[in-house]
């Protein structure tokens, strides 16, 4: 019983073959009585499934301490310079598109820390372009949602686009220092410059005469891209992309969040450095593909005698399944029909991920057991799945679906009531009608035509589309092997499984009860009940 209840502790339910295992390393002489061992060890699982919560939290408590096990926690690792009370950290995202499982590692890494600390947690929106990475209005809503639902609540929420005229005064300072200037290089022009280490003619424009040109870009008086701000850097840099680089464009463009307010708008690197001062950012995780935005910025923290915050730089996350799916690729996608909306199960958005039934707490540990290290890491779905099945399958409720339907007829001597467990971590029960009339899938009928299977927990059959009854005893059934799962026609109501896999069928009645929920369609997948009207919608959680 012990490993028995060690193996739940840690998995969520007990595996035969784990216990057995830890078993015979214990006792290696117990080998020899395998079969005695291995019914024990049944009756031993049946009994503990039959435990209430209250009885199995008794023999977690007792059995962890004489082993010396505790469920494993995970945390992030020490963050460097960090005082209790005095960290203060940011999650700044775009909200061009609602938050992905790439954008959970950011609310998760940087809320958890400021959590460890006592610190502030404050959410940036870089909402400062209004075409290329034009923001969505409902965006806004959705990241904060989804913020809440992964458990963090922000100390702050900054939105950049309505704090223009702060940066505004911040570049009118550092033209004023002869450290930025009006630039009218074209683009092509520029690069040219830029890649020689040549300085621009425009370079050492007398601040006045740029601070006119700056007055005239907000009135209106130029087009796009006619004229730039740049922040003077070093023009023989080692790196091309920190050289003078632009701080303030002109979009005519009006913005979803503050209409046509504004026309000339601060880049990212200049918006986030001036927000990471006022806000008192004192670290900053960010991916190494961004160094050279520290490096751009580092210059207008020296000018204003600024110091930068920490920064601690994490590698890249490959998540198989998903790839290089940007935001903006999704939106075409869902324009063109191909997913109904940001929710659709088949995405990897928050949105869709809670619509599939995955606890925030399994999407918590999946980040935090990744770590914030340098190194790109290569993962599978398949982790964040284990995550969330060792969270849900003692709380999911099992319901037979039966997908791909073939109807048998069964030369029954009677009909007879079947009760079935509902959830084994419980204890508790549902009932079904062993009648003549049901339905399997059509793969175990392809699988199994003419052989004997038995209907789980009800009765055994020579199966055909009409079956030949043998008996209710499962003695008389082949020992594991050839059991099906089955719906009497009495208790059968439609249903569609949507998302990552798609089947069509029939899910017994007592479903009805769970709609909301995660459950178990035994033999198939955990599914999230989300409906139900003239027949049930299931959403595909995973296997």
């Amino acid at each position: 019983m012990k490993y028995v209840v060690l193996n739940a502790l840690k998995y969520g339910k007990p595996n035969e073959k784990a216990v057995i295992g830890k078993v015979i390393a214990e006792n290696p002489e117990f080998k020899k009585n395998i079969k005695e061992l291995i019914e024990i060890i049944r009756e031993c699982i049946d009994e503990f499934n039959k435990l209430n919560d209250k009885e199995r939290e008794k023999l977690f408590e007792l059995y962890k301490e004489e082993k010396g096990e505790k469920r494993k926690e995970i945390s992030l690792p020490p963050l460097e310079l960090a005082e209790k009370g005095k960290v203060v950290m940011r999650f700044a995202p775009n909200p061009n598109g609602p938050a992905t499982l790439g954008s959970a590692r950011g609310i998760v890494v940087n809320g958890e820390y400021t959590k460890m600390y006592n610190g502030k947690f404050i959410v940036r929106f870089d909402d400062t372009d209004p075409r290329t990475k034009r923001p969505m209005i409902e965006a806004y809503d959705w990241y904060l949602e989804d913020i809440e639902w992964l458990g963090y609540k922000p100390d702050e929420v900054v939105y950049a686009s309505k704090r223009i005229p702060i940066y505004y005064e911040y570049i009118e300072r550092l033209i004023e220092m002869g450290k930025a200037y009006a630039c009218f290089c074209k683009r092509e022009e520029f690069k040219k410059y830029r890649d020689s280490g040549i300085e621009c003619p425009h370079r050492n424009l007398e601040p006045e005469k740029s601070l006119e040109v700056w007055e005239k870009m907000l009135e209106g008086a130029y087009s796009e891209g006619e004229v730039v701000i740049r922040i003077k850097t070093d023009m023989k840099h080692k790196d091309p992309a920190i050289r003078d680089w632009v701080a303030f464009r002109i979009i005519y463009e009006e913005h979803p969040l503050v209409g046509d307010r504004y026309h000339v708008y601060p880049t990212l690197d200049f918006e986030s450095a001036i927000e990471d001062h006022i806000c008192g950012i004192t670290h900053i995780i960010r991916g190494k593909d961004l160094m050279d935005s520290e490096r751009r910025q580092r210059y207008i923290y020296e000018y204003f005698g600024w110091r930068y915050p920490y920064v601690k730089h994490w590698g890249r996350v490959n998540i198989h399944e998903i790839g290089k799916l940007s935001t903006s690729h999704l939106k075409k996608e869902i324009e063109l029909g191909k997913y109904e909306g940001w929710d659709d199960p088949r995405l990897p958005t928050l949105r869709a991920l809670r619509r599939r039934g995955f606890e925030p707490e399994a999407i918590k540990r999946f980040f935090i057991a990744l770590g914030v290290g340098e190194n790109d890491v290569s993962i599978s779905l398949k982790n964040l799945y284990a995550e969330n099945r060792k969270i849900v399958d003692p709380k999911a409720n099992r319901y037979f679906f039966v997908w791909d339907p073939v109807e048998i007829e069964i030369d029954l001597p009677e009909e007879i009531e079947v009760e079935l467990p509902l959830n084994p971590f419980k204890g508790s029960k549902r009932k079904l009608k062993g009648e003549r009339i049901v339905y399997i899938t059509k793969d175990d009928y392809e699988r199994f035509k003419g052989k004997v299977v038995r209907l789980k927990d009800f009765c055994n059959i020579v199966l055909d589309k009409r079956a030949e009854f043998i008996s209710y005893q499962i003695k008389d059934a082949k020992k594991g092997k050839n059991i099906i799962h089955w719906l009497p026609k009495s208790f059968a109501i439609p249903c569609k499984v949507i998302g990552e896999v798609s089947k069509e069928g029939f899910v017994e009645k007592n479903v009805l009860e769970d709609v909301g929920k995660v459950v178990q369609f035994e033999r198939f997948a955990f599914c999230k009940i989300e409906s139900f009207r003239d027949s049930v919608i299931a959403v595909y959680t995973h296997p």
